[in-house]
């Protein structure tokens, strides 16, 4: 028999169940037509009502309005087995990508009005995301400088050997350094959240521009481009794609542009569309603050080290 898994109002995946219990739900108006549904042998999740033929609901009209909430029965109707999440089940909705263009959630749903991330909710999760990027590097790295430490003392009398500790110790520091966050992101991007932990925090999500999830090579691109165009500019390439951002009208900057990305609210191409954050939210905002309050305080310090020098000169 074939297993059915349906995604709920909540985006929990419900199941396993057969086609005929799935088609039961249905008409008793539990579920509707633009519901996600997903079995063995599917690319990805598919409205029910692209489906309705394999499950035995051909009566159902083809031109039902995806817009209309179900009608939910009552709760005792339900199953309580039903209810619970599938675990350890195969599923393109919470499996990562694995390829270039593979898919890492379910299809995006279109129609619907699509919200952009703008240029603040980019910040505050890229502020975020570079406390994620520090620490895990940092934990990595400080156990690295104190074993390269000890063995550089050890070798100190080895003139060749010291070199040769020198140069894997750089490799290595700059491997780290450079590698992690590019592998954090294209592996968040590319994951069923769609998003890191900075973009997950203010509920934004990265998509291709036709809706549809981005690949782990594709995500790991588009953190390179964004890079290379920063070390190419000195710096100044942070300036101008947050002006890219704030001032295009699909809040696409450089990266975006090139490799064929957006970044959108969380509910964007899904089936609600209508549960978007148009203004900045309360995450985004306190985030913000915060992120004011550091640069403060680093200028403050900044300023208090130059007049410390200063005196020291005078």
């Amino acid at each position: 028999m074939t297993e059915w898994y349906y995604a709920d109002r909540q985006r929990r995946q419900i199941g396993p169940q057969s086609a005929e219990a799935l088609a039961q739900r249905f008409r008793a108006g539990e579920i509707d037509a633009a519901t996600l549904v997903w079995r063995d042998g599917l690319p990805a999740w598919q409205p029910l009502g692209s489906l309705r033929g394999e499950l035995g609901l051909d009566e159902a009209p083809a031109t039902l309005d995806f817009r209309v909430e179900p009608t939910l029965g009552p709760a005792g109707d339900v199953p309580a087995e039903t209810l619970a999440t599938a675990a350890g089940a195969y599923s393109p909705y919470a499996a990562p990508a694995t390829g270039f263009d593979s898919h890492a959630g379910p299809a995006p749903v279109h129609g619907g009005d699509v919200v952009m991330g703008g240029l603040w909710r980019r910040v505050a999760a890229s502020f975020l995301d570079g406390i994620v990027t520090a620490i895990l590097t940092y934990a990595l790295l400080i156990p690295l400088m104190l074993l390269f430490g000890l063995s550089l003392s050890s070798l100190a009398q080895n003139e060749l050997a010291g070199a040769g500790a020198s140069v894997t110790f750089m490799l290595l520091y700059y491997g780290i350094s450079l590698g992690l966050p590019a592998l954090y992101f294209a592996w968040m991007h590319s994951s069923g959240t769609q998003a890191s932990l900075g973009k997950m925090a203010v509920g934004v999500k990265v998509v291709r521009t036709s809706g549809e999830p981005v690949g782990f090579w594709r995500a790991l691109l588009r953190y390179v481009a964004y890079f290379l165009f920063v070390l190419m500019t000195c710096g100044i390439g942070v300036l101008i794609s947050g002006l890219m951002v704030a001032f295009t009208e699909r809040k696409q900057a450089l990266h975006d542009m090139l490799c064929d990305t957006l970044v959108v609210d969380k509910w964007a191409f899904t089936d609600r569309p209508e549960w978007q954050e148009r203004g900045l939210g309360t995450v985004t905002v306190v985030i913000l603050v915060l992120f004011g309050l550091f640069i403060a305080g680093a200028l403050a310090v900044g300023l208090a080290m130059v007049g410390l020098i200063s005196s020291m000169k005078g």
